[in-house]
């Protein structure tokens, strides 16, 4: 992997996950946050735990830990509106720090989990890693969508290349 394809991952991420917040905006708050059998428990909390997840992996890579994230399942926004705008603006932040990646992707980064247990990847695939969870909890949203009126967008990787 290069830093090259690292960016093209964080231009992906942006675009899906703004498509994906488009169509939930469609469905509404009351939609987003009835009790669904999914992990979470409903596309709100899904999509605040996607937050979540990429909030704590940027703060990693940029030595900026987030002290008011207390668990995987928190909810940073019980309102969609709110976690629509915090969303697109760590999207943007994503894209801005991938665009300025420098160095060796192959080095060994070492982090604290939730659980404060010290551990180590290599930097590459830990900030695969970052997109990866995101595509996988983009996923579990479409599928709920899927029982909502609002038609769960398309979001694979090659209709983004296609666009681009």
């Amino acid at each position: 992997m290069t830093p090259d394809h690292l960016r093209t991952l964080a231009r992906y991420n942006r675009w899906a996950n703004g498509r994906l917040y488009a169509a939930c905006g469609d469905a509404g708050q009351a939609e987003l946050a009835l009790p669904r059998p999914s992990y979470f428990g409903s596309i709100l909390a899904t999509l605040n735990h996607g937050l979540v997840g990429d909030r704590l992996w940027m703060g990693r890579f940029q030595g900026t830990p987030c002290p008011d994230i207390v668990s995987l399942g928190q909810i940073l926004h019980p309102d969609f509106e709110g976690l629509a705008a915090e969303r697109a603006a760590v999207d943007d932040g994503v894209v801005a720090y991938f665009d300025d990646l420098r160095g060796d992707l192959n080095r060994v980064f070492s982090y604290r989990t939730m659980e404060g247990q010290a551990t180590q990847s290599l930097l590459g695939w830990a900030m695969t890693h970052m997109f990866n969870h995101a595509t996988h909890h983009r996923g579990q949203v479409h599928d709920m969508l899927s029982s909502t009126s609002v038609e769960p967008p398309a979001m694979d990787l090659i209709y983004f290349l296609r666009e681009g």
